[in-house]
């Protein structure tokens, strides 16, 4: 089979090159090599050359690595949306879930509607007037991924630190989110197809005194930073089978609601009086070999290689049950009372119609 793996191509070779990148990008390359692939690497730039060289490839899967174009976590989506576009079968979710999960008040309205708790919040905007969601509270950049934009400043306990900490943010984003800051316990649920994963916890026992006990983007990204020391992920989570129970029916659903597919993770934290609380759904989490997901699945007795076949396993058999545009339009003619002709009709099973 070939395979094109697909990467941010500006960020992993540009003036402030992540090497983390190619790291995951030829780890990847090498378990789909070694059983028997054909390996063709796709960076992603701003331009549409990448498109070209995709077409060129013919590849029969891509392989999504490219979590933003330089950076830029907006142009995830369209990426996948290029290759809804050319029918390449893709591994991880949807452009259209992947879109809704980067607008963390979007989401977080979606899973409130649906009876799931989510913390109170509100997006702000310039021009907005500054919401009263409590205190502490916590202020994020609204569609932005990998802890940007969070730092020990963004958790705020008056009005005043939280006005300025919004004018600062709107200084650089154009949306904000403003929510309650839950204190306690944070786990992450990973999912696998239909099935949950060992959950993980961030142990903060070590966190320096004085610090807010959250997942900054220093901790994750400054290794051997105070934060990154004092926020380390220990799985499996030790929590009572009530609450895992509650936990992983919870992540189900919510993930189910942004209509996820493949592969995901799902946040959340669990307060003082153990009520767990949704803190993100994240359609497109990191799945380098140190990264939370594939250590989930290590303890859950997946490999990093088998976990790379899963993954792609997953998005094949999605392709399979992928109905053909043309059927799709037969059928909304025949379910809008208008006729459908013998050449439609043949796109339907026998009986269908």
């Amino acid at each position: 089979m070939r395979i094109g793996i697909l990467y941010d191509g500006d960020s992993a070779t540009g003036l402030a090159a992540d090497g983390a990148i190619l790291s995951t990008v030829h780890t990847v390359e090498a378990c789909l090599a070694s059983e028997g692939n054909q390996v063709a690497l796709v960076a992603v730039h701003g331009d549409t050359k990448w498109i070209d060289k995709l077409r060129r490839a013919r590849v029969d899967l891509v392989f999504n690595l490219c979590e933003a174009i330089d950076g830029v976590a907006a142009l995830e989506p369209p990426v996948i949306a290029v290759l809804e576009l050319l029918g390449i079968p893709y591994t991880g979710s949807s452009s259209w879930t992947t879109s809704l999960t980067l607008r963390k008040h979007v989401v977080n309205g979606a899973l409130e509607r649906a009876g799931l708790p989510v913390p109170k919040f509100a997006a702000v905007r310039q021009g907005s007037a500054i919401p009263n969601v409590g205190f502490p509270a916590i202020c994020k950049p609204a569609a932005e991924d990998a802890s940007i934009g969070i730092e020990q400043r963004s958790v705020v306990r008056t009005s005043r630190a939280l006005n300025e900490r919004i004018g600062v943010m709107l200084e650089r984003w154009d949306e904000v989110l403003v929510q309650r800051y839950v204190d306690g316990r944070e786990v992450n649920v990973g999912i696998l197809g239909d099935a949950v994963l060992p959950i993980a916890e961030i142990d903060f026992g070590n966190m320096p005194k004085g610090m807010w006990r959250i997942v900054t983007y220093r901790s994750k990204w400054e290794e051997g930073s105070d934060e990154d020391l004092g926020s380390k992920p220990q799985c499996p989570a030790r929590l009572p089978a009530s609450v895992a129970s509650q936990i992983r029916k919870m992540a189900v659903a919510a993930w189910r609601i942004v209509g996820g597919q493949g592969y995901g993770r799902v946040d959340i934290r669990i307060d003082e009086r153990g009520r767990p609380w949704i803190l993100e759904v994240n359609a497109n989490p990191d799945i380098s070999p140190d990264a939370g997901l594939a250590r989930m699945a290590r303890v859950a007795g997946i490999e990093y290689g088998p976990l790379v076949r899963r993954i792609c396993e997953l998005a094949l058999q999605r392709a399979r049950l992928t109905v053909m545009t043309q059927e799709r339009w037969a059928l909304a003619k025949e379910l809008s009372g208008v006729a459908v002709t013998d050449d439609e009709l043949q796109l339907f099973p026998a009986g269908e119609v």
